[in-house]
């Protein structure tokens, strides 16, 4: 399948700061009409159109920014990368491609399932035409996972065992993939998680761990989107 309009999300401005050359030189920096808090930098790879925008940390915030992403470009396809923690075999500098997506922190109360948001799927999946393409096939530091989604910085050793008493196939855990998944799922577009491996939540150096992240040189796992984007543009 030919996507002609790609949308990329990141949380922060220093994962936003890694994958911005890939939009090119002449990229355009605008505000979302539809809500002027949000910037979004657009230009091209290849002949594609590409938008990147920061969503900002957390569920809420990338839930409102994917909106005025798909109001204001109207993407084919809405990628989500940044970083993650790992709680399964990846390890730091890692990379996961989610070949699904779900909440660990919800619940709607009686006669609801648990992990479950209001109208969804308990597993948000991307299409299997994405997930086959050679750029995401498990190699190396490259795997392809379950990712879980919640409000909170997992940091103990707790938060990580009542993840994986809920999912014990679980690979990374984040703050907005999940959102962005849901989003797109209301709106029919094509979503996909990519996510480097900053820290193994519940490990007793995992904040050290995270800040060290950032002098690791974590620009070649970035890379992978690159490739993914060298699948789909070509």
């Amino acid at each position: 399948m030919k996507y002609n309009r790609i949308a990329i999300i990141v949380a922060m401005d220093k994962e936003l700061n890694l994958i911005l050359p890939l939009l090119g030189r002449n990229a355009i920096n605008e505000k979302c009409p539809c809500d002027p808090n949000v910037n979004l930098w657009v230009g091209k790879h290849d002949n594609t159109d590409i938008a990147l925008m920061k969503c900002g940390i957390g569920k809420v915030n990338a839930a409102l920014a994917t909106q005025a992403m798909i109001q204001t470009f109207r993407p084919d396809l809405v990628i989500s990368t940044g970083v993650a923690g790992g709680v399964g075999a990846a390890g730091i500098l890692d990379v996961v491609v989610a070949s699904r997506l779900c909440f660990h922190d919800i619940w709607c109360g009686p006669g609801t399932e648990p992990c479950v948001a209001d109208g969804c799927p308990l597993f948000f999946t991307p299409p299997e035409h994405l997930l086959a393409l050679p750029s995401l096939q498990p190699s190396g530091f490259l795997r392809q996972g379950l990712i879980c989604s919640g409000d909170f910085f997992v940091s103990k050793p707790e938060e990580v065992a009542l993840i994986k008493s809920k999912f014990p196939e679980a690979q990374a855990v984040e703050m907005e993939s999940g959102a962005i998944a849901q989003t797109c799922y209301r709106n029919g577009v094509d979503m996909m998680a990519i996510r480097v491996m900053s820290d193994t939540p519940g490990a007793d150096d995992n904040i050290s761990q995270y800040n060290d992240f950032w002098t690791a040189a974590p620009e070649r796992t970035f890379g992978v989107v690159k490739s993914l984007l060298d699948d789909l543009t070509r």
